[in-house]
């Protein structure tokens, strides 16, 4: 546990906030999986009377800080909402916006991403994508296939509904195209995330109380924090808060008797 204290040392002011919070928090109970709904970029940037890709791009801040304060927390997964199969119904504008900015993040920050042994991969429709945009995503995936730290799931053209019908349909065909002897172990297997533990942490950023078509599957027993901050104020103090606010509640998955 000293080790991880050590990783936010150079980071962390001690007497800061953020030393308080990383100070309170039980490392022996760490989420193995943290889920981020990553909401409000547009609503920061219409406050600031700015067009709605500006939030976009200011929210870049706070992915890194997420990734830098899970990887020295040594949380063995994350996944970050990024964009869903309906945000094709946003204007066009802002959705080729989004696609050359996304571009951009994962040819910047693949460097750093692999500097913190943090292995990257998208899950989604990803052949629904555009061509250019599928190459930066085998490109990182590539780099950083060795690494052995937090694994990194970006959530592209992303729907919790159709991931499930696909799993279901590989399930059966498996089975010889019956859904006769089906088990959860057959659809956890077929999931975008498999080989992942179920997400134990989901945070919703901007106070929206909706868990929006994501991970349906992976999140029946996550604990859900839902913060008022919009994404791109979001930071390492927010992700303490979201990870003390998870240790307060009384995971018993069923049972009458705590987990702890």
């Amino acid at each position: 546990m000293d080790a991880i204290y050590q990783n936010f040392s150079s980071v962390i002011e001690p007497g800061s906030i953020e030393a308080g919070l990383l100070a309170s928090i039980d490392l022996s109970r760490l989420p193995r999986h943290i889920a981020v709904i990553m909401d409000g970029n547009g609503r920061w940037a219409k406050k600031r009377g700015k067009p709605r890709i500006f939030g976009h791009r200011a929210g870049a801040e706070s992915v890194r800080a997420i990734l830098d304060t899970c990887a020295r927390l040594m949380i063995p997964a994350v996944t970050l909402y990024a964009f869903s199969t309906e945000n094709w119904k946003r204007p066009k504008a802002e959705v080729s916006g989004l696609m050359s900015m996304l571009k951009r993040y994962i040819r910047s920050e693949t460097r750093e991403v692999k500097e913190h042994n943090i292995r990257f991969q998208a899950i989604g429709n990803i052949a629904g994508l555009a061509p250019d945009v599928q190459r930066e995503i085998a490109w990182a995936k590539e780099q950083t296939a060795e690494n052995s730290g937090t694994v990194l799931s970006v959530a592209l053209n992303y729907g919790g509904r159709s991931e499930l019908v696909e799993a279901c349909r590989r399930a059966a065909a498996a089975h010889n195209g019956s859904p006769d002897g089906i088990t959860e172990a057959d659809i956890e297997k077929n999931l975008y995330t498999h080989g992942l533990p179920d997400v134990d942490l989901l945070i919703r950023t901007s106070g929206e109380m909706r868990i929006s078509n994501f991970l349906l599957w992976q999140i029946a027993y996550a604990e859900i924090v839902v913060t008022p901050t919009l994404f791109p104020d979001f930071r390492r103090k927010e992700i303490l808060e979201a990870i003390v606010e998870y240790q307060r509640r009384d995971r018993r998955f069923g049972d009458v008797k705590s987990k702890k």
